[in-house]
C-alpha cells in the first residue's frame, strides 16, 4: 500500500511540474514516443565498469592467477579473462575460461551489482577482488546449473561435491572483443 500511494505521489508531482501547455497539448503519439525513449533509456550495457570503478592496469591471466594459487588458499588480485557465460535469471555471476582448467565463476561482492545476463559471451573481462579455494556443493552446482539455463538431464549429472576457485569481485571491466 505505501508503494502505491508513493507512486501516485510521485506521479502527482510530475504531472504538475508539466508545463500547462504541454500537458493539454500532449497526444497519445506523444506517450508513446515516451514510452520507447524510456525503454531505449532501460537497454542494458554490454560494455564498460560495473561494480567498483577499476582499470585494467596490473591485471595477471586466469592462468596466472591458477598457478600462484597452487601455494595460497586465497588472494587479492587482479585478473582478465574472456567470459564464457553469466547467469541468465539476474547476471549475478559469470564464467571466466582459464585454459587447461575448468572454467571460473566469479560472483560480486554482496550482490551489490549485476553483468548482462547475455550478449557477453566472449568479450574480455577484467575482475577485481578475492580468489578463493572452495569446495562447491552439490545444491549449489544444481542451482548455478539451472540459472545457467542446462537441462534437467545436465543438472541430474551433477553428483558429486567440486573443489574450485572461486572470484568474490568488487569490480569489473567487460571490454568488446576486438
Amino acid at each position: 500500500m505505501k508503494k502505491l500511494i508513493t507512486l501516485c505521489l510521485l506521479a502527482s508531482i510530475m504531472w504538475s511540474c508539466n508545463p500547462k501547455s504541454e500537458q493539454n497539448n500532449e497526444t497519445e503519439a506523444d506517450s508513446t514516443a515516451t514510452a520507447s525513449e524510456v525503454e531505449a533509456e532501460e537497454e542494458v550495457k554490454l560494455t564498460g565498469n560495473f561494480g567498483d570503478e577499476i582499470s585494467d592496469d596490473g591485471a595477471i591471466t586466469a592462468d596466472e592467477l591458477y598457478a600462484k594459487m597452487e601455494s595460497t588458499d586465497s588472494m587479492a588480485v587482479k585478473v582478465e579473462g574472456e567470459i564464457l557465460a553469466t547467469c541468465q535469471m539476474k547476471g549475478c555471476w559469470m564464467t571466466l575460461d582459464i585454459p587447461q582448467q575448468e572454467a571460473m565463476r566469479v560472483t560480486f561482492k554482496d550482490y551489490g551489482f549485476f553483468v548482462p545476463k547475455s550478449g557477453v559471451e566472449g568479450k574480455k573481462a577484467v575482475v577485481e577482488g578475492y580468489a578463493k579455494k572452495v569446495t562447491t556443493d552439490v545444491e549449489t552446482q544444481k542451482h548455478y546449473a539451472k540459472d545457467a539455463g542446462k537441462s534437467q538431464e545436465e543438472i541430474d549429472a551433477i553428483t558429486e561435491p567440486k573443489t574450485e576457485i572461486a572470484f568474490v569481485a568488487n569490480g569489473v571491466i567487460i571490454k568488446d572483443s576486438k
